[in-house]
C-alpha cells in the first residue's frame, strides 16, 4: 500500500493519499489546504483516485474538496450526520476570517457496514460521533497484509483526543466512541489522526492521558 500525508497552514490539518500499489487505484481523504501537495502526489505516481472521503466535515478538512473534485473526478463520501456541517463549510470558515470555495454536494453517504474498494483494498466506514456527529473512521486493509489502518479523523490524536466544544460535539460520547470502536481494533492497528503523527491503539490505550483517567 502507498499512503502519503501532507499537511499545510493554516490548521496543519492532516490529508491523505491512500493507493494500492499494484493497481495504482487510490483515495484521498480528506483534502484540505493541502490539496495542492496531494494533486501533486496523484500525479507523480500516475493514481487513479476513486473515492474522495471525509472523516468529519469541518471547515479544516473539506477546504480542498472542491478542487479535489474538479481535478480527480472522484465521488464524494460523508457520513449524513455531518450533512449539515458541510453545507455551512463556507460559512463555517467566515467564522474563522478564512474564506474556502463552496464543496460540491456529497456524491454519497457512507455507512457502516457497507465496504468500498481500491484496487485490492477494502475500506469500511465506522460511526465515531463525538467531535462531530457524523464523524468516523475509515478503516483501510488487504487481506494479504496484517495490520489495519485507521484514518479517525479528530476523534482521536497520539497523547490527546479531538476536541469537543464545537457545536455537535459531545465529551463522552467523543470516550465511548475511541473505547468502543476504535479500541476494538487492537493493539497492533494503526492510528492516522487528523492533526500530529501516526499512532497505534496500544500506544494510546496505555499513555493517552485522556484515556487513562490521568487528566
Amino acid at each position: 500500500m502507498l499512503l502519503e500525508t501532507r499537511s499545510s497552514p493554516p490548521f496543519f490539518k492532516n490529508g491523505f493519499v491512500v493507493a494500492c500499489d499494484r493497481t495504482r487505484e487510490a483515495i484521498v481523504i480528506d483534502p484540505g489546504d493541502e490539496i495542492v501537495d496531494l494533486v501533486d502526489i496523484v500525479r507523480r505516481h500516475a493514481l487513479g483516485v476513486r473515492h474522495i472521503l471525509l472523516t468529519h466535515a469541518h471547515v479544516d478538512h473539506v477546504a480542498g474538496v472542491a478542487e479535489a473534485k474538479r481535478v480527480f473526478g472522484a465521488r464524494i463520501g460523508l457520513h449524513i450526520d455531518d450533512r449539515v456541517l458541510y453545507d455551512a463549510a463556507v460559512r463555517q470558515g467566515l467564522a474563522f476570517g478564512y474564506r474556502i470555495e463552496e464543496p460540491p454536494p456529497p456524491d454519497f453517504f457512507l455507512e457502516p457496514g457497507v465496504p468500498l474498494s481500491f484496487g485490492t483494498h477494502e475500506i469500511r466506514a465506522h460511526h465515531t460521533p463525538g467531535h462531530s456527529p457524523g464523524g468516523v473512521c475509515l478503516e483501510v486493509r488487504h487481506a494479504s497484509e496484517a495490520r489495519t489502518h485507521l484514518f479517525v479523523g479528530d476523534t482521536l490524536f497520539a497523547g490527546s483526543i479531538g476536541r469537543t466544544d464545537l457545536p455537535g460535539g459531545d465529551l463522552a460520547t467523543l470516550l465511548r466512541s475511541i473505547r468502543e470502536v476504535l479500541f476494538a481494533f487492537g493493539d497492533d492497528a494503526l492510528v492516522h489522526p487528523g492533526h500530529g503523527p501516526a499512532t497505534t491503539i496500544g500506544e494510546e490505550r496505555r499513555t493517552n492521558p485522556f484515556l487513562t483517567g490521568e487528566m
